[in-house]
């Protein structure tokens, strides 16, 4: 397998075919032996909403015939967040089944052109359009609900969001790819220049907790979620190569092996009986787990999902990293950081490296090899 995906971020003068293409012209070029696009036996490209965002239906055959795949195959998912993450696995299943050897798979979304408020209205569609839209929940709306079970439930703080959003901005600085390439200590910098610039008065921010509980600088979207709680608006695109195991020295002197993967569900957040725990996640873990034949305790790196920093918590405790309620102690000390025992989002997270809905898939490292 090789990955390779272009910047996250703001591409308002990019659509959603040159997104992909870019993403598959670096992939292409990052393979150490090389590929001939005529080698490739099937596409999955996973996009979300892209009728909403560009009036583009129809997505993986166009795909397809923009990176010279036609006449192969190619078929879309879409799975709200989890759409790219489900792509893959639906070729890791099309090539362990023997039907392919070569697939490549996509995922890719451009939502900037459009305004905060369409965007909104478009993600709403994720949740149960009867009983959650119609009432006016959006996806800050859910997380809040969730955050503030998670604190009633468990003793939850503002400060433990806040540490989140931190750590994954001191590790966004550090990608290239990220939307957000800077830490909160640098948007403070940035902000305190900008206002001597303009002679205003100049913030006297002394730490990071005191910028992110300044109700100016970091207002509250739907408490107790703030602004920087939340996953930016973006464009993007990646794409993965996926080869059977036999004929993976054809194109690399070092493939990475999937060796682990899972898939669940859940309901609706209104019929959920508890709203701290993601029932799905828990199921895909287990059979991630059982597959390659670890536990929690083998694995060394995370990417879990972040929309929100709730989500990122919670993740932590349904992977079984920590204990239920634990997950936001062991920010506080330390332990999800770069440095940590169980480095979580070293890339950024959505938080910093940006959120295109249908994202590819998180990873988890495991003292054997990878597990997705």
């Amino acid at each position: 397998m090789v990955p390779e995906c272009v910047n996250s971020g703001t591409h308002k003068d990019k659509t959603v075919r040159d997104l992909f293409v870019e993403a598959f012209t670096e992939m292409k070029a990052s393979v150490d032996r090389g590929l001939d696009v005529k080698d490739i036996e099937a596409l999955y490209v996973g996009t979300a909403m892209t009728e909403f965002f560009e009036w583009q239906g129809h997505t993986a055959p166009i795909m397809a015939s923009w990176v010279g795949m036609v006449p192969n195959p190619a078929t879309r998912i879409e799975d709200a967040c989890a759409t790219s993450g489900v792509a893959v696995r639906e070729g890791v299943i099309a090539v362990a089944s023997g039907i392919y050897d070569v697939v490549l798979v996509g995922g890719v979304e451009r939502m900037t052109a459009a305004s905060t408020e369409y965007v909104t209205e478009i993600l709403a569609a994720g949740g149960d359009a009867f009983y959650e839209a119609a009432v006016g929940f959006t996806f800050p709306g859910l997380y809040a609900a969730i955050a503030t079970a998670h604190m009633h439930k468990y003793g939850t703080k503002l400060e433990h969001f806040m540490k989140v959003a931190t750590k994954n901005h001191n590790n966004g600085a550090l990608n290239p790819k990220a939307q957000f390439n800077a830490s909160i200590r640098d948007i403070m910098s940035m902000r305190t220049a900008r206002a001597k610039e303009k002679g205003q008065p100049v913030p006297a921010w002394k730490d990071e907790m005191e910028f992110l509980n300044d109700p100016q600088s970091n207002p509250i979207v739907a408490w107790p979620m703030r602004l920087f709680d939340c996953s930016p608006i973006t464009d993007g695109a990646a794409c993965v190569l996926l080869v059977a195991e036999e004929i993976a020295k054809k194109f690399t002197d070092n493939p990475i092996y999937i060796i682990g993967t899972g898939q669940g569900s859940d309901h609706a957040l209104h019929e959920r009986a508890d709203l701290t725990s993601f029932l799905s996640a828990k199921i895909a873990a287990q059979q991630a787990y059982e597959m390659a034949g670890v536990t929690p305790e083998d694995i060394q790196l995370a990417e879990v999902h972040d929309c929100f920093t709730i989500a990122e918590i919670i993740a932590t405790e349904d992977l079984g990293f920590f204990k239920s309620g634990v997950g936001a102690k062991a920010v506080e000390e330390g332990l999800t950081a770069r440095n940590g025992s169980k480095p979580v989002n070293t890339s950024g997270g959505l938080k910093a490296k940006g959120h295109p809905v249908p994202e590819m898939p998180n990873f988890i490292f495991a003292t054997k090899t990878l597990v997705s």
